[in-house]
């Protein structure tokens, strides 16, 4: 692979026509900006953008328009990003929610990279990733104006073009040359991923702000100067959610290859744990593990968890009921098989769960495919209609001919894809175990009718494990291809190839911690763990992989009934951390060993235990935790308002 040259970009056109734009653009920053008082004494703005947008979700009326500035003080360089105050078209957006996107005084010194990205159809953007893991969100330009971001940043900091992929430049990459050669390890572009909405301030920081546009250059340099580039994360490519899924695969090989550039480990053993003392608050774990038997490590102070002194004031979660029995079930249904009262039926499984044998009828009702107004009459009338509208949509890719598909590279390659995964998708289960299992074939065939049934989304690894459980439910092809297009309707922007849906979450995850065990948020940062990586195959596939079979799906069914919050999922995450976090920051564990340590809890969780604590975080952070959340985070369903992101509607300019 050739080195890219460190200084010249002569071969990029955008560069060749940028650079008398750019110095223009200085000297208008120069000469409008110098007498104002917005800006610490001593900086000097060298580049202002107007309507820089980000987009939370995807509905049009939700994008934040804000102003982007590089600012320069002395030899260092910045860059900001302010929303603009009271313009938001959505009374959902809250200046709160504005504030947890806000970008302020970030160094260029802790800027990892820059991707560009230019769509066939939309609008030019880029992403900033810093050098510790995390990544800003899209900042999208719609009066244009990326060339010439990119070259002022390159008239003030070394500026490199990846060799690997020519829209990604690496950001003052002199300091450490084994990281021009991350693109052709495995590890970096597994772990590098993804794109984590932040802010190097938290929510009542930003809020504190009293003038909107006023930058703080000066009290953000202590702030970033102290932390090391240790982790750089090279994002050369769009990385598919092939790659996505591996990211969990982190090997000791990988580890010891890259040594130059993560830390080393403190510690590769994993000490039992130690039960706290019975006086101690629930939410402060340490369980012992029969799995590790090794010698414990040399603990260091763990921070106390700091709502161990409001346990009196915590409302704890209650303990959990039974399954939902048939005769209880009956119960909720009027002589015609109407839901009598949703709320109720939602709270009842949110405490149990549902028996095994009448999955199939309530799952059906809880993803949405029955509505709870529904008769008995009118689901057994849709089966017939929808099943129908199935046979339609799977023959488009039955009906497929050797020779079509040979001029059809999409297609094969999805379609190869599917079946390498569904022939590894819980084969351990009696319902997926043999050869020329008829099951694993629905599973194929549901997974390619999906891909023509949304060819948007289309096939990515992780669907085959969210189908499963529902094949397994259901029984019935039809029925289950349609609850997972309902549950798609979730969660699929888990899968989309920007991984906004995932960034999202990330983002929320981090606040949620931030919020409620402030101590633990702060050790995931000094260890450069704050991207939360670690509990990304968590949010994927929700915790799929972490569970017994049984325990998923009773486990998906309380997470369905958005009894208390639609995000439960999220406080799960917090309720996991909370549960090991004296272990965690006791042994020190940084990003690989705590990756390690997070993957080998997989059948270790006490979902009970679990649920219980994530229902007490979920009580406790309140309107809090809501806030928290930016709107429109996976899994909240669409709404189909004619609101959808498009171009021909946006009135933003």
């Amino acid at each position: 692979m050739q080195e890219a040259e460190l200084h010249d970009l002569s071969d990029d056109a955008d560069y060749a026509a940028s650079q008398q734009q750019g110095s223009a653009s200085i000297m208008r920053c120069d000469s409008g900006k110098k007498s104002s008082s917005s800006e610490p004494e001593g900086a000097q703005i060298v580049y202002l953008k107007d309507n820089v947008t980000i987009h939370p979700t995807q509905l049009a009326s939700e994008r934040i328009s804000g102003r982007l500035k590089l600012i320069k003080q002395g030899s260092s360089l910045f860059m900001t990003w302010i929303p603009y105050k009271g313009q938001s078209t959505n009374a959902r957006l809250s200046e709160k929610d504005r504030n947890l996107y806000t970008i302020r005084a970030v160094p260029f010194a802790d800027v990892r990279s820059i991707q560009r990205h230019t769509p066939a159809l939309g609008w030019q953007y880029i992403i900033v990733v810093l050098s510790f893991g995390f990544t800003f969100p899209p900042l999208y330009f719609y009066n244009g104006g990326v060339r010439e971001f990119l070259a002022t940043v390159k008239q003030h900091v070394l500026l490199m073009r990846s060799a690997e992929d020519a829209n990604v430049f690496l950001v003052n990459d002199f300091q450490n040359p084994l990281q021009r050669t991350l693109s052709s390890l495995e590890l970096p572009r597994a772990v590098s991923i993804a794109s984590v909405p932040s802010t190097p301030v938290s929510v009542g920081e930003s809020s504190s702000q009293q003038n909107e546009e006023r930058t703080d250059v000066s009290a953000s340099v202590p702030q970033y100067n102290g932390r090391q580039r240790q982790k750089g994360h090279d994002p050369a490519r769009d990385i598919s959610i092939q790659v996505l899924e591996k990211f969990s695969l982190v090997t000791k090989f990988a580890r010891e290859t890259t040594s130059q550039l993560f830390r080393e480990t403190h510690s590769n053993g994993f000490g039992p744990l130690e039960r706290r003392n019975s006086n101690q608050s629930a939410l402060d774990y340490s369980h012992k593990s029969s799995e590790y038997k090794e010698d414990v490590p040399v603990q260091s102070p763990v921070d106390p968890d700091p709502l161990e002194f409001d346990k009196l004031s915590l409302v704890w979660g209650k303990p959990r009921q039974p399954p939902l029995g048939l005769e209880e079930w009956a119960t909720f249904l009027d002589s015609e098989g109407r839901v009598v009262d949703p709320k109720a039926l939602r709270k009842r499984i949110f405490y149990g769960g549902v028996e095994h044998k009448f999955r199939k009828e309530v799952w059906a009702i809880l993803l949405g495919y029955h509505s709870y107004e529904s008769t008995y009459a009118e689901r057994e009338y849709q089966k017939s209609i929808k099943k129908t509208e199935y046979e339609t949509i799977k023959n488009q890719w039955q009906s497929i001919s050797p020779e079509q598909a040979k001029r059809f590279t999409k297609f094969r390659e999805r379609k190869g894809l599917i079946e390498k995964d569904v022939v590894r998708t819980d084969r351990s289960l009696s319902f997926y175990d043999g050869d020329d299992n008829p099951n694993v074939n629905l599973l194929r065939d549901i997974l390619l009718t999906y891909f023509f049934y949304n060819f948007d989304l289309g096939y990515c690894q992780g669907m085959s494990d969210l189908l499963s459980p529902i094949l397994f439910v259901m029984e019935d092809e039809s029925e289950s291809f349609w609850c997972f297009v309902a549950l798609m309707e979730r969660l699929g922007p888990n899968f989309n190839r920007d991984q906004n849906g995932m960034h999202s979450q990330l983002f929320a995850l981090s606040k949620l911690v931030e919020l409620l065990d402030r101590p633990l948020h702060k050790y995931f940062e000094q260890n450069d763990c704050l991207n939360y990586f670690f509990c990304f195959r968590w949010i994927l596939i929700q915790f799929k992989r972490e569970l017994e079979y049984e325990q998923t799906m009773r486990l998906w069914e309380v997470l369905w009934t958005h009894y208390l919050s639609e995000h439960l999922h999220l406080y799960v995450c917090v309720a996991i951390l909370k549960r090991y976090r004296g272990k965690i920051m006791g042994e020190q564990m940084d990003f690989d060993t705590l990756l390690k340590f997070i993957n080998e809890l997989s059948g270790q969780i006490e979902l009970d235990a679990i649920l219980r604590d994530a229902e007490a975080l979920c009580i406790c952070a309140g309107e809090n935790g809501a806030a928290c959340i930016p709107p429109g985070t996976v899994p909240s369903l669409p709404v189909d308002n004619g609101l959808f992101y498009s171009q021909q509607d946006d009135e933003v300019l």
